[in-house]
This record gives C-alpha cells, sequence and structure tokens, in this order.
C-alpha cells in the first residue's frame, strides 16, 4: 500500500491550517472503521474548520454505491478494492494509505456465563451449543460474514450452523445478543465493543483468526481535496492510532 507523500504529511502534522473559508466533506467507511472516524470528527473540524458528514456499510455495499456514482470525498475501504479505484483513476494514488486493520471476535449478552475460548475447538463447541448464533450476512459483502462462511465449511459445521444462523444485513451485530435474538455474536471486534449490553468473550484463536486491513484514500474528482487530504493525513496520525487501538483495532503502520 503505498504511503502519504511528503505534502500529506506536513498537512498531518500542521494538519492544514484553518482555511480562510470551510468545506463539506464527506466521508464514506466500512462499519469496521466507523467508530474511528467518528472519534476523529470533533477534533479535526475543531482544527481545521471543514465540517465532515459520515456514512457507512459493508465494503460490498460501498463499492456498489461507488461504482453507482455516489458522490463522496474520502473512502475507507480494504486495500484491494481501494488499489482498483486508484487505478482507475477514480482514487488519487497518492492519497492511498493503510490505516489499521482489525480482527474477530465473539460476544455474549452481558450478564450471561463466559466460555473459555483458546482454542479451535473450543470456539467450535460454542457455536455448536449456542441455539443462535449471529453473525454478518455474506451476502451483504462484510469481510467477517464471508470468512465465517467459508471458516465454517472448513471446520465442517456449515449445516450445524445453518438452522441457527441469524444473518445480520449489515450494521452492528452484537445488538442480537441485546434483542435476545441470538445467543452468540460474532463479528470483527471494533463492531462489537460499541454495543453497550454485551460482554466480549475475546479474538477467535490465533489459527482461525482473520485481520481485515482497512485503508483511506481521496476522491479524485472531490471538489475539496485540501480538506479531504488532511483528513486522510490526520487517520494515520500519532492521536489517531491512539484512537484506533481504544476501538479494538491496530494501527496500519
Amino acid at each position: 500500500m503505498r504511503r502519504l507523500m511528503p505534502a500529506f504529511t506536513l498537512c498531518s502534522t500542521l494538519l492544514c491550517a484553518a482555511p480562510a473559508h470551510a468545506d463539506q466533506i464527506k466521508v464514506l467507511t466500512t462499519g469496521a472503521f466507523k467508530q474511528v472516524v467518528v472519534a476523529l470528527v470533533p477534533q479535526f473540524e475543531a482544527q481545521t474548520g471543514h465540517k465532515v458528514t459520515v456514512d457507512n456499510d459493508t465494503a460490498g455495499a460501498l463499492v456498489k454505491r461507488i461504482d453507482g456514482g455516489e458522490a463522496f470525498d474520502v473512502i475507507v475501504l480494504t486495500p484491494g478494492a481501494l488499489k482498483q479505484y486508484a487505478d482507475k483513476g477514480r482514487v488519487l494514488p497518492a492519497s492511498v494509505a493503510t490505516l489499521a486493520k482489525v480482527g474477530i471476535g465473539l460476544a455474549v449478552k452481558a450478564g450471561a456465563p463466559v466460555p473459555e475460548m483458546k482454542t479451535v475447538e473450543q470456539f467450535k463447541k460454542i457455536l455448536l451449543d449456542a441455539q443462535k448464533v449471529a453473525y454478518i450476512d455474506p451476502a451483504a459483502g462484510g469481510s467477517s460474514g464471508i470468512y465465517l462462511t467459508g471458516l465454517f465449511q472448513k471446520m465442517g459445521i456449515t449445516d450445524q450452523i445453518k438452522p441457527k444462523a441469524v444473518l445480520v444485513n449489515g450494521g452492528l451485530v452484537a445488538t442480537k445478543l441485546v434483542s435476545n435474538e441470538a445467543d452468540v455474536a460474532v463479528h470483527q471486534i471494533s463492531e462489537i465493543l460499541p454495543v453497550a449490553g454485551v460482554t466480549l468473550v475475546g479474538p477467535l484463536p490465533d489459527e482461525i483468526q482473520n485481520f481485515t486491513v482497512y485503508a483511506g484514500g481521496v476522491n479524485a474528482a472531490s471538489a475539496y481535496q485540501g480538506a479531504a487530504q488532511a483528513f486522510v493525513s490526520m487517520m494515520v496520525g500519532a492521536s489517531a492510532a491512539e484512537t484506533i487501538r481504544a476501538k479494538g483495532m491496530l494501527p496500519g503502520r
């Protein structure tokens, strides 16, 4: 993944001191990274004078929206998807930067017994013992749902999971625990932590863990490229790294 050019690094340091006029930029982000973006917006707006609106969706849905012509200034997606847009000239290649990575975790409702999940066999037993298992519908384009579908096949438990699966079409899967629609939720850790009333049992065992990497870039057609570039720079800065860790992710650099 290409890093920001020196000019972007300078912009990150100065955060492009408040302009004579404020720009309004739109950030499209995957759901897993939304909490980081939202947390950074107040600081960015205070230091630059620009305004930010944030919208999120699954990675697959965002690709469909962009391909359908939706306007945006900053996009947070997987590196592969961003590279394709950079190669096509839709995203400025020099603006693309790796932001963070996040693993998948398992959660139960707060107050419920917390099972031990240190091994693959323990993870498998939790799923098989559960009445209902919530995770992202792979058809919605969510990376964790796509991965889990393949994992269940490799583990030989697809037939057992299907009748108890609570497929979520984007959003925070762990809310299904709070509403008692599921007793186990498997989702990216950064999307479990924001849900009140649930307990993160832990990340998947190392042998089956899957990290999704996220990167950011600037729309080549943006009318506010300066402000958009400043926001991408902020997302790779030191203050953002602290926020990224607090939201259950690991900084990209």
